[in-house]
């Protein structure tokens, strides 16, 4: 495989992972991850019903090749709620991973930095792969890194806001001191706010609301598949130092000296 990325135990092609909440219609959902090309999609607990099929998309999902599921522990208000949710998860699911998510404030929706510390404490040693959604805190993002965080998931924005890449040089700093995995979560609004992480260094992008409220999500799921393979390739190819003044292409001398084999 070309330039994996790799969490915890396994190994994967896409870097583009997909939310599966907010979209009109689980067919909707389906579609967009086909489309996306993602091999990580994170799933709320709620939605593993298996006495009812119309609500339950463990079924749906567990169909399409190559796919890994993330449950994840949203709702949960402390550390003690989201341990139960994650280990409920991996029973349900069969995965590895959780996506640790504690948001006690329906308001704002900011990740709680002390539950979330405290839950992958707990959850790294009972052998999750924990993938803690937290604010662009460089100092928590080491801290769990050093705890054994498969990755750190720092926001970009407020959930669902749309507000790009709001924490961008918090994020450089996160960027160049991880030895982990970097994943933006939350608040990118357009493929080219993606591609623009992935060139800042990020490892992976995470979207939901931007895929499900699109007019067409399954074309903007395609598109930010594209925006990310992009944003990777030129971080990888290494993007030209910024310059104070201007410097020509083609400079004007040499053009006339050469031209000019009598010029002094």
């Amino acid at each position: 495989m070309r330039d994996p990325l790799r969490l915890g135990t396994g190994t994967f092609q896409s870097r583009l992972l997909l939310g599966t909440g907010k979209f009109s219609s689980p067919a909707a959902m389906l579609k967009a991850v086909r489309a996306s090309g993602a091999q990580l999609v994170t799933v709320a607990l709620r939605r593993f019903n298996r006495e009812q099929a119309s609500d339950d998309l463990f079924g749906p999902l567990s169909s399409i090749a190559g796919l890994t599921l993330v449950p994840n522990t949203s709702g949960a208000l402390n550390a003690r709620e989201a341990i139960r949710a994650a280990q409920l998860g991996r029973e349900l699911s069969g995965s590895p991973y959780t996506k640790l998510e504690i948001h006690p404030n329906p308001h704002h929706l900011m990740p709680d930095p002390i539950e979330t510390f405290e839950a992958a404490r707990v959850l790294v040693a009972e052998g999750f792969a924990v993938l803690p959604y937290i604010m662009a805190d460089p100092v928590l993002a080491k801290r769990l890194e050093d705890l054994g965080c498969a990755a750190v998931m720092p926001l970009a924005a407020g959930i669902g806001t749309g507000k790009g890449l709001t924490t961008r040089d918090l994020l450089g700093l996160i960027v160049r001191n991880s030895r982990v995995p970097v994943i933006v979560d939350a608040g990118l609004r357009s493929p080219s706010e993606a591609a623009a992480a992935m060139e800042l260094g990020c490892d992976a992008v995470l979207v939901n609301s931007a895929v499900a409220a699109a007019e067409d999500p399954a074309s903007m799921a395609g598109a930010f598949k594209l925006a990310v393979r992009a944003g990777r390739s030129a971080r990888l190819a290494g993007i030209m130092p910024v310059s104070e003044c201007a410097v020509a292409t083609s400079p004007l001398t040499s053009f006339l000296s050469a031209c000019n084999p009598a010029q002094p």
